[in-house]
């Protein structure tokens, strides 16, 4: 980490201070229009999803004290009571984090306490990849091998259930916990450690006395962040669950057998076909987004608590134990084989979900299969998915790295110290608010409100919206780590502000930028909920579109989500996952091509 301290001309990648005098600055009359037009973008954006709630929850009248007591759930007679979903939901995403918080926060010690430091990085790549799997991959993993174990084990048919969410969710939710947890054991001092180890104690002493209860914070704030992504989440559950809507059961017995028993999420409702039936007016439609509303703000709350003081702090004053004399050895030994088999149990998940899609994915061996169009429900190949997934990212690009890099400018340069506070938090809570209910604010506004029926432009603005909190926060981490007497040097050789920004912080920021779009871009690439209802169609479309207005493409993730619901046809589940691979290999390119040209952009930085 490049900090102030480094002295003139010692800052690796960069010129020292001098080479700015008599350096004339380059042209940046520009860069008030760009700031100024991806502002706007940004601020149009917020804009759309509130008044996509407002108008929503506002357009039919809505009995909040019914939705969130009554168990009964049925638009024809006008009963909408969500009482089984908060159940399903609750439980799906509890049982997800009592799986992942004790693998996370093991795992997390193990990486960093007990890994050499020159294989952490490799390692924590190794467990970061299980973020990069796409959710309909998870989803269709869950289809084929979960489903078939839980009709085995517990006698459920047909294999979907809360727990089979939950578990499946558990997967998805693991690399947040561990990722957020290394981050907080390295902010614990060096001299913590030193200080226990000083005393006598052992490795595991240390870390159970000294440095987990100076990390706590930050681990619980890892724990709170994996739950809003499992609220989120909704096309791999939509796969698994089951999708019933029966009442909620009465008794304690019941509630527990319901835990093996199809049931329904908040977002598993959203994303079924309920929101085509309701149209965008009336009780039916208004009670949907009421559910968005209230989604999005359990999230927005658990994103503002992960971020407050309230976790994200260093626990008391650390205490040493008195060394325990029977069986120190032992108890060491055994919890340093604990921590590293949990280490184990991310990385064996990321290479056996590899091993399975190259078994399975066979299909994406075939250049046939890439190269030729799909012909009737499962047949024929992805070409025109391919385009279509690939118009949408391309273009998805272009406005996540103008709004990206703008909403990054205001907090790191722009805006004021709390102002900028504010402005970060939101950027988290964009990135945390669910894909589906994206999906719906480019429906209700895209297809209804503008009249463009299913758009590729839709889905071009709703996966930007999806990329630019990556791109934004990877760029503002960067601001944050350029030496502020570059800044002062500048500002005192008479530079504006828009000449600062064009000929100091452009050219710092430049690796990050690429960096955080490639992968803003590789999440992107694998989002179906956004697309469903805005941008896509599962068949009939060709691979490039011929206008704007009732102008749909057709994309892998739908192609993959519209076959795996018919898990009983066998070549259904071939081409979806030979479709399945042809995505993972495209994110795998993204995420490969951002690393030389980090580098080498690095080495280019001034």
């Amino acid at each position: 980490m490049i900090t102030s301290t480094h002295k003139e001309g010692q800052c690796p990648g960069l010129r020292p201070l001098s080479a700015l005098r008599g350096v004339r600055p380059r042209r940046s009359g520009w860069v008030p229009i760009v700031v100024g037009g991806g502002a706007a973008l940004v601020g149009a954006s917020g804009a759309m999803l509130c008044a996509f709630l407002i108008s929503g929850v506002t357009s039919g009248p809505v009995d909040w004290w019914a939705l969130v007591t009554s168990g009964v759930w049925s638009p024809q007679q006008s009963l909408f009571g969500v009482l089984p979903m908060i159940w399903g939901t609750a439980v799906v995403s509890l049982l997800a984090l009592a799986v992942a918080v004790p693998i996370g926060w093991a795992a997390a010690l193990g990486l960093h306490e007990l890994t050499p430091a020159r294989h952490r990085r490799t390692l924590r790549m190794a467990v970061e990849m299980l973020a990069a799997v796409p959710s309909i991959v998870y989803g269709l993993l869950g289809v084929v091998l979960l489903r078939g174990l839980m009709s085995r084990l517990f006698g459920v048919t047909g294999g979907d259930s809360l727990l089979a969410a939950a578990l499946v969710l558990s997967v998805m939710v693991l690399p947040t916990v561990v990722s957020v947890s290394v981050d907080a054991l390295a902010d614990v001092p060096d001299s913590v450690r030193e200080t226990g180890a000083a005393l006598g104690l052992s490795r595991v002493e240390v870390i159970g006395s000294a440095v987990f209860p100076q990390a706590r914070g930050g681990m619980l704030a890892g724990a709170v962040l994996g739950l809003a992504r499992a609220l989120g989440e909704t096309v791999a559950v939509f796969l698994v669950i089951g999708r019933a809507d029966g009442p909620l059961a009465s008794t304690v017995n019941g509630l527990l057998r319901s835990i093996l028993q199809p049931g329904q999420t908040l977002t598993t409702k959203l994303g079924g076909p309920e929101p085509l039936l309701a149209g965008t007016s009336g009780t039916h439609w208004a009670t949907l987004c009421a559910l968005g509303a209230v989604l999005m703000c359990v999230i927005a709350g658990l994103t503002l608590l992960a971020q407050s003081r309230r976790l994200d702090r260093r626990g008391g004053r650390t205490r040493f134990p008195p060394r325990a004399r029977r069986h120190r050895g032992a108890r060491d030994r055994l919890g340093v084989a604990s921590l590293r088999t949990a280490l184990a149990l991310p990385i064996l998940l990321a290479v056996g979900i590899a091993v399975v899609v190259l078994e399975r994915g066979t299909p994406a061996l075939d250049p046939g299969f890439w190269a030729t169009p799909a012909a009737g429900a499962s047949g024929g190949g992805v070409r025109d998915q391919i385009i279509g997934t690939l118009l949408l990212v391309a273009t998805a690009g272009v406005m996540a790295a103008a709004a990206g890099l703008t909403l990054a400018l205001l907090i790191g340069e722009y805006a004021t110290p709390r102002v900028a506070g504010w402005m970060r938090t939101a950027t988290l809570t964009l990135g945390g608010i669910p894909s589906i209910v994206l999906g719906l604010a480019g429906f209700w506004f895209f297809g209804s409100a503008l009249g463009w029926g299913k758009s590729w432009l839709a889905g071009t603005f709703l996966l930007g919206l999806v990329a630019t909190p990556i791109v934004a926060l990877a760029v503002t981490a960067q601001i944050g780590r350029l030496p502020r007497e570059r800044l002062e040097t500048a500002r005192a050789l008479g530079l504006r502000r828009s000449q600062v920004v064009r000929s100091v912080l452009l050219p710092y920021t430049r690796p990050a930028l690429v960096t955080g779009l490639l992968l803003g871009l590789a999440r992107a690439a694998g989002e179906t909920a956004p697309l469903l209802f805005a941008a896509t169609v599962f068949s009939g479309a060709g691979g490039m579109p011929a206008g704007v207005v009732d102008a749909p493409v057709v994309s892998l993730p739908t192609h993959v989500f519209n076959l795996a619901q018919d898990a009983a046809d066998p070549a259904a589940i071939r081409a979806a996952w030979g479709a399945a691979t042809v995505l993972i290999i495209i994110i795998a390119l993204l995420l490969i091509v951002s690393m030389p040209i980090r580098r080498r952009l690095e080495k280019e930085r001034v």
